[in-house]
């Protein structure tokens, strides 16, 4: 006899776990009960993974700030301080000697240069527009990973109502059998002539499978409970219960032909706009790193300030005085790098990464209409499958509540509570798997499509 073992293992994969605190829910003495939505805005609030995203984002931020200040003014000041020979005299005749070093004295220099770009083929412009698309592109991966956190909290919290309707199936089984052993005993106690010491035994190993099956069951509720309350951040000690008691259907099945769903994932699919974005950062940075080949046209200005106290001021221009001195220019400039290669090379390994961009490209506009599709059709199938079981098992109810009837009239066979409740469990079981087969392909066509897991 198998108690539907393909739905007793549905319990077993619930251990897949990542982290999350909690806020928002009702609160019973000693327990804290949370909702679907409960559970997945806690998720969302402070997921490791989320918090990685966001340490992203922050950082291609800080990338477009960095190509923004390029465009502004840079500085460079060089300050000295030391010893010198002393200098007196004017540019015709010195008493003292340059190659002579009695007589030091100090000096103090400064020197400041300032450079305005004024035009640079692109290599400022493009990489802030490639800095302005990495944003939208880390942007598009936090929403990739909030729907992936969301789908793994479905998971776990249908998985959770299905391990207890499970539960309460094989405790439905176990009491009915207890009772018709009882029943079995007291004929057999009255030599009745339809029950024989067989039946008893028989009855016995039944119980004893259904015994194994519970304790399945539970070990099944405890580990989707647990991975839940990991999942929301709670600590394990934490008393965590759902706030729904059954596992029912959600929703009304597709809501739109599967066109529709095709063409809402092009505006909504996070990795559609990934690509997107992506794609267009690539080609900025082929730009500027192609602008490498062109000159920088700037604007040049020039300070330089020197004091000695022990050398006498030279004005003639044609001396100049390198440790006593005031100096100051502005010019237009032009600042071009000639390379043999470098510059090739680097402009190769872009259009590199753009061409497997343009191939991650296509292969997502292949795969992802077949995952919109296979959820569509998964979702299809298990709300058929949902009104056929349900049909079955309700007949399978009333063969297994005639046959006890019969058997505690003493006029039907122990058998046949055993084929009545047998298929009664597997039927029901399989009603429970597809509404949880349900409730996930509508999880599953909802992260395929990109919906945002919560609605406000």
């Amino acid at each position: 006899m198998s108690l539907s073992i393909r739905s007793i293992q549905v319990f077993l994969c619930l251990v897949m776990i990542a982290a999350v605190p909690a806020f928002g829910a009702d609160e019973k003495p000693g327990k804290l009960v949370l909702g679907l939505d409960e559970c997945i805005r806690r998720a969302l609030n402070t997921a490791p993974e989320l918090g990685e995203a966001r340490a992203d984002i922050e950082l291609a931020q800080a990338k477009l700030e960095e190509a923004k200040s390029h465009r502004f003014p840079q500085i460079e000041f060089l300050g000295l301080f030391g010893p010198v020979s002393k200098a007196r005299g004017n540019q015709v005749y010195s008493q003292d000697r340059i190659d002579h070093l009695h007589g030091l004295t100090v000096f103090a220099r400064g020197d400041a240069t300032l450079v305005q770009p004024i035009y640079t083929f692109g290599k400022i412009s493009e990489r802030m527009k490639a800095a302005t698309h990495g944003i939208a592109v880390d942007r598009a991966k936090k929403e990739q990973k909030d729907n992936e956190i969301a789908l793994k909290v479905k998971e776990y919290y249908y998985g959770l109502l299905l391990a207890r309707e499970m539960k309460e199936l094989v405790s439905e089984v176990g009491e009915t059998l207890d009772k018709a052993r009882d029943k079995a005993k007291d004929l057999l106690d009255k030599g009745s002539p339809n029950v024989e010491l067989l039946d008893i035994y028989k009855l016995d190993a039944f119980s004893g499978e259904v015994r194994k099956y519970t304790e399945e069951a539970r070990k099944g509720e405890l580990l989707a409970l647990a991975a839940l309350r990991v999942q929301t951040g709670l600590p394990a000690d934490t008393a965590l219960d759902v706030a729904t008691e059954r596992l029912v259907p959600e929703g009304k099945g597709a809501e739109g032909d599967l066109a529709s769903y095709l063409d809402a994932a092009m505006f909504k699919r996070p990795e559609y706009k990934q690509l997107k974005e992506g794609l267009q950062a690539r080609s900025a940075l082929v730009k500027a790193v192609r602008a490498d080949y062109y000159p920088d046209i700037f604007l040049g200005g020039y300070l330089s300030a020197a004091y000695s106290p022990d050398r006498d001021r030279v004005t003639n221009p044609w001396v100049p005085d390198q440790f006593n001195h005031l100096w100051a220019g502005i010019a237009l400039g032009m600042k071009w790098k000639i390379d043999f290669g470098i510059t090739s090379a680097k402009v190769a390994q872009e259009q590199a990464q753009y061409a497997r961009l343009i191939s991650t490209n296509d292969y997502a506009m292949a795969n992802i209409p077949l995952q919109i599709r296979k959820a569509y059709l998964e979702l299809q199938e298990s709300e058929k499958s949902i009104g056929a079981t349900k049909d079955a098992y309700s007949n399978a109810k009333k063969w297994a509540v005639a046959a006890v009837a019969n058997f505690d009239l003493g006029i039907g066979p122990a058998k046949e509570i055993f084929d009545a409740l047998q298929n009664y469990a597997k039927m029901r079981s399989d009603y429970f798997q597809s509404v949880y087969n349900y409730n996930m392909s509508r999880a599953n066509l909802a992260y395929a499509v990109g919906e945002a897991p919560l609605t406000k």
